[in-house]
């Protein structure tokens, strides 16, 4: 039997443990669940030009025109990858940062990097693309404390938070945050800026951008998505955020009243709850836009390390009635019934080939319903997984969903 474990905060703020054991939808009995089923394209994108190549690929965003925009750290390539950046061989060179493809797997556009009126992350971390067309970019590099807004084109908007703002000199490490280095210390309660973001969401019917508020913070932010002012922020429970170490992750401790490092995602339903992804602390929360605590799920709760919960897509029906998470330790992808939040089955396997993963990091969902999957570390990609219709739920662990064809 599947445990799913559920933790739902009731009407009259007390807390209750509820278990549901889910049988895996594996006997004939279980032929009537049904789910969405995919397959890897294993043509798309096509070849990027110049030689170009990719770094680790650490966001992905889908436009109102159906394009596909990711991010990448192409300065974490080796000396062999790019000697042709180096005058030393014909192959390689580091592709721009931001890119944006077609449905045909064309590129259409690609910049980004340091320039005049702005400070670039020292490590991309996430990438949007709202309602208005303007792309958010994030980072959680040591110093990075700002985000910053862009045209699709790459004409430089707006910039919330100072680079460097969370230095503080006489800071110890702490080993709870991933990648903790001393010499810079979180604050939660900064109303300006901000600990190493994670991931971007804008609201379209409030204007308000969402932040995972990150990687060295332990908070969901909210802000005015014209002027960058800050509204308010939560932490785990919707309690007000508390720095304090949490030391390492235990599976079999008391679920943590803070989120752990990094908080990965915080993104809005048709519904209007906001999804936020406590990534170490392999956990799902759902809140309101006010940050009041509804429920949550835990998922692969003995996942250590890098943790279960990296990131979330919502299925294109009407009700988004699924969820789509990437796991990067089990390299899968999870799909959860949104409304019991149930994990129903998963696709993928660790590797390198087509429908593998390496790092599976970031997910987002077409207008078609086709999922995206960027890959970090050295998995270095993005992939397409073509939307098939629902289908009968036959195994727990599909593996690599191979075309039929």
């Amino acid at each position: 039997m599947k445990k799913i474990i559920f933790l739902v905060k009731s009407a009259s703020a007390s807390l209750a443990f509820v278990m549901l054991a889910l049988a895996p939808p594996m006997s004939p009995a279980s032929a009537a669940t049904i789910a969405p089923r995919f397959e890897v394209d294993v043509a798309w994108p096509k070849p990027l030009p110049n030689h170009w190549i990719l770094g680790p690929t650490i966001g992905v965003s889908v436009d109102a025109d159906n394009h596909v925009w990711i991010i990448h750290r192409g300065n974490l390539l080796s000396i062999t990858e790019k000697q042709l950046d180096l005058g030393t061989g014909d192959c390689c060179a580091a592709a721009p940062p931001v890119l944006e493809f077609d449905q045909a797997g064309n590129l259409m556009r690609s910049w980004g990097g340091p320039g005049e009126g702005y400070e670039w992350p020292t490590s991309l971390h996430g990438i949007f693309v709202d309602y208005k067309h303007n792309v958010w970019i994030g980072g959680n590099g040591r110093d990075d404390s700002e985000i910053l807004k862009f045209t699709q084109d790459g004409k430089f908007l707006m910039q919330v938070g100072k680079k460097g703002a969370r230095r503080k000199d006489d800071a110890p490490a702490d080993p709870s945050i991933e990648g903790g280095v001393a010499g810079f210390a979180a604050d939660s309660s900064d109303p300006s800026n901000f600990g190493r973001a994670a991931k971007i969401f804008v609201d379209q019917r409030e204007n308000e951008a969402y932040i995972a508020d990150g990687y060295l913070n332990r908070r969901v932010a909210v802000l005015d998505a014209d002027t960058g002012k800050m509204k308010r922020w939560w932490g785990a429970y919707g309690n007000k955020p508390d720095d304090t170490s949490l030391g390492a992750y235990d599976p079999a401790a008391p679920p943590a009243q803070q989120f752990r490092n990094p908080v990965h995602c915080a993104d809005m339903s048709v519904d209007r709850m906001i999804y936020v992804c406590d990534r170490v602390n392999d956990r799902l929360q759902i809140f309101t836009p006010e940050g009041k605590f509804v429920k949550e799920a835990r998922f692969e709760t003995n996942t250590k390390s890098d943790g279960s919960v990296w990131d979330i897509a919502f299925s294109r029906d009407p009700q988004q009635n699924w969820i789509f998470m990437a796991d990067g330790v089990s390299e899968k992808v999870k799909i959860i019934d949104r409304k019991t939040l149930a994990e129903v089955t998963t696709f993928g396997d660790g590797g390198h080939q087509p429908g593998e993963f390496y790092g599976a990091h970031s997910i987002a969902i077409d207008l078609k319903g086709n999922l995206y999957v960027t890959e970090t570390y050295n998995g270095r990609r993005v992939q397409r997984f073509i939307y098939k219709g629902m289908a009968p739920v036959t195994k727990l662990n599909q593996g690599v969903v191979w075309p039929k064809h």
